[in-house]
């Protein structure tokens, strides 16, 4: 199976923390669970031209329990990657305009 960028990054994350945290060039992503760093760090730099890229975190998270009247059930479990680029590396431009 052969899997492409579009198929290991799968979205952004974009919340308040993960916003502060693109003034240091790091920026969050939501991948493939069976994604490695390796595949999520040739991933962003192919989907984004010029960049270079640093270190690669990742964290798998957890589904939640969530509520619904009487009945009760786990959210999906999934992935997250925080990717940080090179210091000579230019920003994503995606981001630039979220601040």
């Amino acid at each position: 199976m052969a899997t492409t960028a579009y198929d290991i990054i799968k979205r952004p994350i974009i919340t308040e923390q993960s916003m502060a945290e693109t003034e240091a060039k790091k920026y969050t992503f939501e991948v493939a669970k069976s994604a490695n760093k390796i595949e999520i760090a040739k991933a962003v730099e192919t989907l984004f031209k010029g960049v270079k890229v640093a270190k690669v975190n990742t964290i798998s998270v957890r589904g939640r329990l969530k509520r619904m009247g009487r009945t009760a059930g786990y959210t999906s479990d999934w992935k997250k990657a925080v990717v940080t680029l090179a210091e000579g590396s230019k920003t994503i431009e995606f981001f630039d305009g979220m601040i």
